[in-house]
């Protein structure tokens, strides 16, 4: 569905992608202490579709979900789900802050796929956002010199497979509604991960139960903000803003599981605000219409 381009409309609905993803991490983190990553990712899908069937039903119900690009919707969700796993996966091994810093080698993948793929242009501003934003990741993950712990590894894998998501879910807004991609990917990544999630399961203690209820919502509408985020406006400009979500998680690591925020996060956090500033001051301004005809 063909949008004008809205910064701040894209802005806005980032801050919600934030808010929310931050909590899924630590909602991962705490289901992940008594089930397998497969039952965690599997109760998600399966409970975020419960709560996402009522906006499915108030536009026409399951036909109005139909797709002409079952193809494209297959392809993305596989990827993500193969991602989300490795993501998850790495959120037991290492720090939270840690996990999603590495995330943020994602828009190095996204601008190549997306300049590439979509036609979106690099200008000097957006290049720029990405590089400081990028060095502060660095700044704040400091690579140690000895042996990479496999935790880094896989959260890195997570990063590309991200990347190439984000690039096919900017294509899909093109020509699909934000409910009919959301929708799409609950029902695929639900039927991909069934066995798997059937093969290690336990049922989850009431403790566990409240954060998967938590973790089913804030995932599925995290998704639900971003696609709505990249109708307004360009993967390259979009994605940078989700930099923030560096210093965001480091805090709750911080504040939740006493892992320490010192000043290379502070530093880092700055380099990547940074960033996001020249990015949006970079980017085009929509041209005003002269006039709008509602053809509802």
């Amino acid at each position: 569905m063909t949008r004008p381009p809205s910064i701040l409309k894209a802005a806005l609905w980032m801050a919600g992608w934030l808010a929310l993803m931050v909590i899924v991490a630590v909602a991962g983190r705490e289901t992940l202490r008594e089930l397998s990553v497969f039952q965690v990712m599997e109760l998600r899908s399966v409970i975020g579709f419960a709560m996402l069937y009522p906006m499915i039903h108030r536009t026409g119900g399951l036909p109005a979900m139909a797709t002409a690009r079952p193809f494209s919707h297959l392809t993305r969700n596989l990827v993500h789900y193969a991602a989300q796993l490795g993501w998850f996966y790495a959120l037991m091994l290492i720090p939270i802050g840690q996990v999603v810093s590495i995330e943020f080698t994602m828009p190095i993948w996204i601008a190549i796929l997306a300049a590439t793929f979509l036609g979106e242009h690099m200008n000097v501003w957006k290049i720029t956002a990405v590089a400081l934003g990028l060095i502060g990741v660095v700044v704040i993950v400091r690579p140690a010199t000895s042996s990479i712990d496999p935790g880094q590894l896989i959260a890195l894998g997570a990063a590309v497979g991200f990347g190439v998501s984000v690039t096919l879910m900017k294509s899909l807004t093109r020509t699909e509604s934000t409910l009919t991609i959301i929708f799409w990917m609950l029902i695929i990544q639900s039927a991909a991960g069934l066995v798997p999630a059937l093969w290690t399961w336990q049922w989850p203690s009431a403790y566990v139960w409240i954060w998967i209820v938590i973790l089913a919502f804030c995932g599925t509408f995290s998704h639900y903000c971003m696609a709505r985020a990249l109708s307004h406006a360009d993967a390259t400009i979009v994605v940078p803003m989700d930099f923030l979500r560096v210093p965001l998680s480091a805090a709750a690591g911080w504040l939740i599981y006493g892992e320490r925020l010192d000043a290379y996060t502070v530093a880092g956090a700055a380099l990547i605000l940074a960033g996001n500033l020249l990015n949006l001051r970079g980017a085009p301004r929509p041209p005003m219409p002269a006039r709008i005809h509602n053809s509802r």
